[in-house]
């Protein structure tokens, strides 16, 4: 049977982490077995469901990579065929009409409080030959069978059974005739063929009321893998106080969608003590059997030294796209300056972020204004003035604009003035890059090209001539 896995976010808010991290494993387990990866938008939730958010999802799971298969499928868009099988469910006597008021639950739940029973419903209108109560609109539940236990072997927790007696007859259709969650997912699973489900372990307790209404459909269920839940740095359950937010918000901080997919993967997965994974080995090692039990810790120094790794090792090519929604966001104009993927190998190694490697190549393209004030202080002594001319005459006379001559040059200032490089390379810096951190000073003022430098070296002379 062809492997078909699904996720199905409800489109309630951006889409998270752990929505993400629920996602890359159906979808990797998909691709490791050559089958499809389906994706559905469960928003029968109305009142809380919005376009943003489905669009939130939809361009989550773009930046990351995770193609599916098939959909996106609406669930909203199925009503006539849960419609269809609630009828079935009725007509075979598997489902049927109650008529509680909110009141009278109310009544039952505080009695079965008070008497130290757990709260469920008690299957008064389950069999019931009582007239309806006029002007109520009834709910329908599931007739849940009342021996016997539901039993499954979770791929992520072993061996789970559930004794039928501890699950009440639960409700698949609300009074205006919408259908209920538990009810719609087999539904769709159903008809989209699903043979394995990876979920969040907080679903754990949906699945025996899932298997059992599916089987009164006549089917067997998926395979299910429910995974533990992600925590924050202080092992309680991950949450806004911990800065828990939508995927996106890791593309706008400036990380990778490798770096993040690395990331997720390793919450909750391992190989050995392998760190660092391509999409392909991902897909290629990817196996349940070792998924983790035990939840995961977020560790931002561990998506930190992820997002320095994928800097220093992309193709150039590949980080140059991704900037290009960084550098509109931050009004940075690289059309008129050194090519960008000669920047970005050259700044890859002191940037932990894209955004980083925009705010700090700013020198590559736009005039220097001002002067970094402890470097100013640090460096520009009554001398330097006269050091940075001898420089400037020594870099306008070069044939050739490149690394090698401009070292040359800058080693042959040093030794016309009879001055070691620590005496000389720290003003040139300042002076064309406006700060005291760049590369090295070739290959700075290569990229930044000979015009520019001397340009701006003759104005370091003239700000340092003033301000003696």
């Amino acid at each position: 049977m062809k492997v078909r896995t699904r996720f199905a976010p409800s489109p309630t808010g951006y889409l998270h982490i752990g929505g993400a991290r629920t996602a890359l494993f159906s979808w990797l387990y998909a691709r490791k077995m050559g089958g499809d990866f389906i994706l559905r938008i469960e928003d029968t939730d109305l009142e809380r469901s919005s376009q943003e958010s489905v669009d939130a999802i939809l361009e989550g799971m773009a930046w990351l990579g995770l193609d599916h298969d098939e959909g996106p499928f609406y669930q909203t868009q199925r009503f006539d065929r849960y419609k269809e099988v609630l009828q079935q469910l009725l007509d075979s006597g598997q489902a049927y009409h109650c008529y509680c008021s909110r009141e009278e639950l109310d009544e039952l739940r505080a009695t079965q409080m008070a008497n130290k029973q757990k709260p469920r419903y008690d299957g008064r209108w389950r069999d019931s030959d009582a007239t309806p109560p006029e002007g109520v609109a009834p709910v329908v539940r599931f007739k849940n069978p009342l021996e016997g236990a539901v039993e499954f072997d979770d791929q992520v927790r072993g061996k789970i059974t559930v004794s039928n007696s501890e699950l009440d007859d639960l409700i698949i259709a609300r009074s205006d005739g919408t259908p209920t969650y538990n009810f719609t997912v087999v539904v769709d699973d159903i008809d989209m063929g699903i043979t394995d489900v990876i979920r969040g372990d907080d679903h754990i307790n949906n699945t025996p009321r899932q298997i059992n209404i599916m089987r009164a459909l006549g089917f067997e269920p998926p395979r299910f893998a429910h995974v533990p839940m992600i925590l924050g740095p202080d092992g309680q359950r991950l949450s806004k106080r911990h800065g828990a937010v939508g995927v996106m918000q890791y593309r706008d901080d400036g990380f990778t969608p490798q770096a993040l997919l690395n990331y997720l993967v390793r919450l909750g997965w391992s190989h050995g003590d392998q760190e660092i994974f391509s999409k392909a080995e991902m897909v290629e090692l990817f196996s349940m059997e070792a998924l983790n039990r035990t939840p995961s810790a977020i560790n931002q120094d561990k998506l930190m030294w992820l997002s320095q790794h994928y800097l220093k090792n992309l193709p150039a090519a590949e980080i140059v796209e991704q900037l290009q929604w960084h550098l509109q966001e931050q009004g940075l104009d690289t059309s008129a300056g050194p090519e960008l993927a000669d920047v970005v190998v050259a700044q890859r190694e002191r940037a932990k972020t894209l955004v980083d490697l925009v705010a700090s190549s700013r020198y590559f393209y736009e005039e220097v204004t001002g002067y970094d004030a402890k470097a100013v202080k640090k460096q520009f002594k009554a001398d330097t003035a006269g050091y940075l001319n001898v420089v400037h005459d020594v870099l306008a006379e070069l044939p050739e604009w490149d690394d090698e001559a401009i070292h040359g040059a800058i080693q042959q200032a040093c030794e016309q003035l009879d001055v070691k490089l620590g005496k000389v390379g720290p003003p040139i810096r300042i002076a064309v890059t406006g700060s005291g951190s760049s590369p090295s000073l070739e290959v700075t003022l290569r990229l930044i090209g000979r015009e520019r430098s001397l340009q701006r070296i003759q104005r370091a002379v003239n700000f340092i001539q003033k301000s003696d």
